[in-house]
């Protein structure tokens, strides 16, 4: 039931949706929130007393969003990661959403993630305004506008503690791609708190949107302009791309806002495809003269046709033209084979798409960081990785940065010179590091490696060579890292526990292991596994369809690891000729039928096939007598387990003569 406070939210929506026909379409704040609560209630048949839960995606969902934002996440969180150093403190988390307001990536406080999922302020929640109702996510997508959501603003009663602030994000071309989000769980009463939230939000999503449009057209010349002559070499308020004839290809949100006044009707508000001479009153030797000689002041000012002036500079092409390759082409280029990454993964589509990129980059110097839950295989893919680079006779160094004690870690990676200290090797002793000379370095669980050693593995790998413990000289290392961990790096970054330049040495490549329970190849991978574990243990066995089915239908929080034991375990169970449901764990079993329910054909069954003459005791003897004893097969002829055989073989009474 709904408080005091709620109640009186509710009937002020109501009013306000109901009663206020003359609703304006100013972009005032309440005017915004005014027009969202009208349409909750008129378009999407919402109603403010029901309190409705955070929808949230599940992970395959989820994935599907994430990879049609691929190519932006890396810079956003870039930008995320520096907004929330500052606001952080103050209690504040952050959204990044797509077009349709599904949160694509989020940064937040690990205490609260409880509190944050049920209010909704976690990745994967799904904000659209038609089933959330009046919030700043939402409503910023209907109204492509920036906004403050306080409290009370929200449509849906149970949002009213919260207070968020969003900004909008244009891709390059200027259509919109979705919300950057700034919110808190409990707000001041006052609006006037959020001022400085919303400023910061309209900032850091113009430097993320900016710096996007940087990396779409690294292969354009790029024309910056803005009103403080000192800052637009490095903040350009307006920027265009363009080609070597001068034509816009491209305007960033500030451009379109301020020069699309041509033709309002198309994508870039009027810029794209005009020539810049059209714009500015100069020539483009004029424009491209501030490219060779860049200087500020009088000699840099632009004027457009409707006398604005601008200062300016220009960014040349940073990267060369390339004709255009299309997808098909680009599928079309033979990959080399890999068995030792092929075998990883059957028809899985995501990980199909983690082989191919693993192809491209084993041997081209790129150190790779690899994310997935614990037991996803981090270090069997990396054993891969190592087998399929041209690496692959030297050595594959494994370091397991939470297995090894502090006190040791040190030594161990770096090595240390005769005598550093007592009970040392008399002759010193080579570290990890330097082991791995010329083939890879493995850090598993690189979130665990402490500080002071986190600065030392940056020096060693900008440097590119490694100082022993106690000794004078440096030694030379030609080094290729690949490093796994299960937690969120870019979390222990903003948390202060782990250093965000090793982190960007780390991830030239990054690599993200789908969890067991997600992936389509589950067949696959357990037949191929069980085959591994059966010819390990001298054993031929075949795996019975309800095991098959059972070990399908389980949810694997352990993953692959956890596979890999279940099925060591049922193998030295079985007596070597099939592995049936009741060779595996218990833990397997929970929640499902009992064995004799679930595979003892029904009394009339047997009895249509077999004489009516036969008791139950008689029909097992007879099956067992038909099978020479044999337990796997009699069962198999019964259609029951060999744990339901021995059963009953006890309450009979009934011995095999094999064991007299």
């Amino acid at each position: 039931m709904a408080n005091l406070s709620e109640r009186q939210h509710i009937e002020r929506v109501l009013a306000v949706a109901t009663h206020d026909s003359g609703l304006s379409q100013d972009s005032s704040a309440y005017d915004l929130i005014k027009r969202s609560w009208s349409r909750c209630v008129h378009d999407y048949g919402l109603d403010p007393a029901a309190r409705r839960h955070a929808r949230i995606l599940t992970a395959h969902e989820l994935r599907d969003h994430r990879e049609q934002a691929e190519d932006f996440l890396h810079v956003a969180r870039a930008g995320m990661e520096q907004l929330y150093k500052r606001v952080s403190s103050l209690g504040y988390v952050l959204l990044l959403t797509d077009a349709q307001g599904v949160t694509i990536d989020y940064i937040g406080n690990d205490a609260l993630e409880t509190d944050l999922k049920k209010a909704g302020l976690y990745l994967g929640a799904d904000w659209n305004e038609e089933h959330a109702g009046t919030c700043a996510v939402g409503t910023c997508i209907v109204e492509q506008a920036p906004l403050t959501c306080h409290r009370e603003d929200h449509f849906d009663a149970t949002h009213i503690t919260l207070s968020c602030n969003s900004a909008p994000l244009f891709q390059p071309d200027g259509e919109f791609m979705g919300v950057l989000d700034v919110s808190m769980l409990a707000s001041p009463q006052a609006r006037e708190s959020q001022h400085l939230a919303l400023h910061l939000t309209l900032l850091y999503a113009q430097l993320i949107e900016d710096a996007n449009f940087l990396r779409h057209f690294a292969n354009r010349w790029i024309l910056r302009l803005g009103t403080a002559a000192a800052l637009v070499d490095v903040c350009g308020e307006l920027m265009l791309a363009f080609d070597a004839d001068g034509v816009v290809v491209g305007a960033n949100s500030g451009a379109r806002q301020r020069l699309g006044r041509m033709q309002a009707n198309d994508a870039g508000g009027g810029l794209i495809g005009h020539l810049l001479t059209d714009i500015f009153r100069c020539s483009m030797d004029d424009i491209r003269q501030l490219a060779r000689t860049p200087a500020l002041g009088d000699a840099a000012l632009l004027a457009t046709f409707d006398h604005d002036l601008f200062h300016a500079s220009v960014i040349p092409p940073r990267i060369a033209p390339r004709p255009a390759v299309s997808a098909t082409a680009r599928e079309s280029v033979p990959l080399p084979a890999c068995p030792a990454l092929d075998r990883l993964a059957g028809d899985d589509r995501q990980m199909q798409r983690i082989l191919e990129q693993s192809k491209r980059l084993v041997n081209k110097g790129v150190n790779i960081l690899i994310h997935g839950e614990t037991g996803t295989g981090k270090e069997v893919f990396a054993k891969a990785l190592h087998e399929s680079s041209e690496r692959a006779a030297r050595p594959f160094i494994a370091v397991n940065c939470a297995a090894i004690p502090d006190s040791l870690i040190e030594s161990e990676l770096f090595g240390y010179a005769p005598g550093t200290f007592t009970g040392a090797r008399s002759k010193g002793m080579k570290g990890l590091i330097q082991q791995s000379d010329r083939g890879t370095l493995f850090l598993d669980e690189i979130g665990d490696m402490p500080l002071h050693l986190q600065t030392r593995l940056l020096r060693v790998l900008s440097e590119r060579e490694v100082l022993p413990l106690g000794a004078d000289k440096p030694v030379r290392v030609e080094l290729t890292v690949i490093a796994a961990s299960h937690r969120d790096l870019r979390k222990l970054i903003a948390g202060g526990q782990f250093r965000e330049d090793l982190y960007y040495r780390l991830c030239g490549a990054t690599l993200f292991l789908p969890p067991l329970r997600e992936r389509q190849d589950k067949r696959y991978l357990i037949e191929r596994l069980f085959a591994e574990e059966a010819a390990q243990s001298g054993q031929s066995p075949v795996l019975a369809e309800a095991a098959l089915a059972c070990l399908m239908d389980y949810p694997w929080p352990g993953n692959v690891r956890q596979l890999r034991n279940v099925l060591r375990f049922a193998l030295a169970l079985s007596d070597g000729g099939s592995v049936e449901l009741g060779d595996l764990p218990h833990e397997l079993m929970e929640g499902r039928p009992p064995l004799e329910e679930t595979l003892t054909p029904p009394k009339a069954e047997r009895e249509e096939s077999l004489p009516a003459a036969l008791d139950e005791a008689g029909l097992l003897l007879a099956a067992l007598r038909r099978n020479k004893w044999n337990v796997t097969a009699a069962a198999a002829e019964l259609g029951i387990c060999r744990a339901t055989v021995y059963r009953h073989m006890k309450k009979f009474s009934i011995v095999s003569p094999l064991d007299l």
